[in-house]
Order: C-alpha cells, then sequence, then structure tokens
C-alpha cells in the first residue's frame, strides 16, 4: 500500500515510516520540518509543508491509500498554533482524504484527552477533559475525525500513553541527562503513583493492526500503553541503576513543588508545562482492553523496558545530541533553572 505519513520528521512520525518500509509499503511523508534521516532518505517521497495548507497537503496525497495522522503542534508550542495545526490541520487533511478517496484515516489522538481523572483505569468512554490547548486540541480534533466517520469513512482513532524507545528526548531528557551525570532524580510527590508509558514499537504495531485488519474492527477508538508498569519511583529508578552511580529518586513535597513550577513556566524559566507537573503526581493509566480483545494488541516492553531501551540509545548517542535544543519530542528541551537545581541534587 501506499501511505503518507504526517509528521514525519518527528519522532513517532520516523518510527513508523521506518516500520512501514520494512513491510514493503510505500511511503509519503508531510511535514513543515525537512526530512533530515539518512536512514530511509532515499526510500521515500518527502514532502515539505504544513498540514494548515491544503495545497501543500494536495501535492502529498495523491493516490494514497491510507494516511497515518502524526502531525501536531505539541504543548511547548504556543496556543494559536496548536488550535491551528491540530484542529483546523486535521479538518484539512481529512477533507483532502475524502477528496482523494483515500481509504483510511488512522488518527493518533493521546490519553491528554482524559485530562487529570478522578479514577483509574480509564477507558474510551470516560469524559474528555482536556488540559490547557494541547488537551483541548486533541479532543476537537477528536471530534472532526468522528464527523467524517459518520460520513462513512474508516477512521481509527488511537488514545496512546507518552511514549518513549531510542531516539526519544524532550521531557525524558531531563531524567537521562541527571543520570549520567550521576546526580539522584527529583519527583513531585513520593512517587508511588502508577504511570503508565509506551515503548513506540508496541505504537508502531498497533498502527499497523489499524492499518491491516477489518474495518468494523478498527473503525473505533482505542486507548494504547503498556501492559506492565509499576510506580514512577520504580520506573525511574531503573535508569538511575542502569546509570550505575548509585543514585536514588529523591521525593519532593508535592504542593510546594507544583507552585514553584506554575511559577517559574510564568517566568519562562522552566520547560515543564502544566500537563507534566500537574500530572506527574498523580495515578495515569489506562485499560488496553479494548485494543487487545478486538485489535489482538499485544505490547512487549513494559515501562522500565522502554525507559531502558531509551535510555541506552541515548548514551550511545549523545555526542551526537548534545548540542541541539527546542521544544519537540525528537531534541533536548533547554533546562533553564532546572540546570542550576542539577547541582542540588
Amino acid at each position: 500500500m501506499k501511505f503518507l505519513v504526517t509528521g514525519g520528521s518527528g519522532f513517532l512520525g520516523i518510527n513508523i515510516i521506518r516500520y512501514l518500509l520494512k513491510k514493503n509499503h510505500e511511503v509519503v511523508n508531510l511535514d513543515v520540518v525537512p526530512f533530515d534521516y539518512k536512514d530511509c532518505k532515499n526510500l521515500i517521497t518527502s514532502v515539505t509543508g504544513d498540514i494548515r495548507n491544503k495545497s501543500d497537503i494536495e501535492k502529498a496525497i495523491q493516490n494514497v491509500d491510507q494516511v497515518i495522522h502524526c502531525a501536531a503542534a505539541l504543548p511547548l508550542y504556543k496556543p494559536e498554533d496548536i488550535y491551528s495545526t491540530d484542529i483546523d490541520g486535521t479538518r484539512n487533511l481529512l477533507e483532502a482524504s475524502e477528496k482523494f478517496g483515500v481509504k483510511r484515516f488512522i488518527h493518533i489522538s493521546s490519553t491528554a484527552v482524559y485530562g487529570i481523572p478522578d479514577h483509574h483505569p480509564l477507558l474510551e468512554t470516560d469524559e474528555l477533559i482536556g488540559v490547557g490547548a494541547y488537551g483541548e486540541a486533541k479532543i476537537l480534533a477528536e471530534e472532526e475525525c468522528l464527523k467524517f466517520r459518520k460520513k462513512n469513512m474508516c477512521v481509527p482513532i488511537l488514545r496512546p500513553k507518552s511514549f518513549i524507545g531510542p531516539e526519544r528526548l524532550g521531557v525524558f531528557d531531563l531524567l537521562y541527562d541527571w543520570a549520567k551525570d550521576g546526580h539522584n532524580f527529583p519527583m513531585i510527590g513520593k512517587g508511588n503513583n502508577r504511570y503508565q508509558l509506551l515503548d513506540v514499537e508496541d505504537l508502531c504495531e498497533a498502527i499497523y493492526l489499524c492499518a491491516t485488519l477489518e474495518t468494523d474492527k478498527v473503525n473505533d477508538t482505542f486507548n494504547i500503553g503498556a501492559k506492565e508498569f509499576t510506580t514512577m519511583k520504580e520506573d525511574y529508578q531503573a535508569v538511575l541503576d542502569h546509570a550505575g552511580r548509585g543514585k536514588k529518586i529523591i521525593p519532593l513535597p508535592e504542593n510546594l513543588i507544583i507552585s514553584t513550577l506554575r511559577f517559574l513556566e510564568k517566568l519562562k524559566l522552566s520547560p515543564l508545562y502544566k500537563w507534566v507537573y500537574e500530572t506527574a503526581s498523580k495515578d495515569s493509566f489506562v485499560s488496553i482492553e479494548k485494543a487487545e480483545n478486538i485489535l489482538g494488541y499485544k505490547p512487549v516492553y513494559s515501562n522500565k523496558d522502554a525507559l531502558l531501551r531509551n535510555f541506552k540509545w541515548y548514551l550511545d548517542n549523545i555526542d551526537m545530541i548534545q548540542s541541539s535544543s527546542g521544544i519537540s519530542h525528537r531534541v533536548r528541551w533547554k533546562q533553564g533553572i532546572l540546570r542550576i537545581a542539577k547541582i542540588f541534587f
């Protein structure tokens, strides 16, 4: 088949592109960021363009069988860019998919649509309450998808937990950087909460199931996450243990730290945004039973497996990634005042 992957220059995008190439599919990438992966640059067609621009979409979507929509403006982007990209961009892609006869449109949403819930595990039928511009935009993007599903398009929606694996940086760079340099790592609260993650390889498997199974099975909404996970403290401690420096997770007073991070965010002195620091001390896990029962989804990696697979890549490639900084999952985040805090741990 011929797939259009939006956001193919990003962390999830490159992983699903590599996955599809291994399955001998034809791939087109559409991203505002030029495609710079040497291992498959000559194996795909890449269009540098914006999903908010309908003409860019039409250049990329010709003769495509399926769209895998990964592109999104992440929480550290400006709210206006988040809304225009994640909602308007999704609508533009759906309209073009309908116009050009695309067979399936696989939408990558987020468990951010559940907000900060009062119960666990979360089910696909639970109330959607977005936190911040990103959470709100993800809910509205799903609503666009449902409109086209009602028009008889096949539009699977996946809600993945935070996904990691080789080449994932972003907020996880903080943990890996402190572990590598032999520092203890602070945790908001006691760390006894259970916070489910997801290995990107397991997410790619789930996406491919939605691309290949029968329409009546996949034309639905599914939570995707790891099956095995313990507490935040235990899972993150595995990274410090692997670093071999004898360091520990350090619990910090929850309310005080959240208030401090709120203040630092307003002053633009910390890279951590509301969704990160206000959920880090809370339970956060979804039921994956629906995906298991309907799609046959079988995640391979536990939280610890995924964190360590990512950390080992980080250690092997630190010289290559050392100089970059930014706000996406693929690059290191500027630590701001947290770099000074690191000294005390």
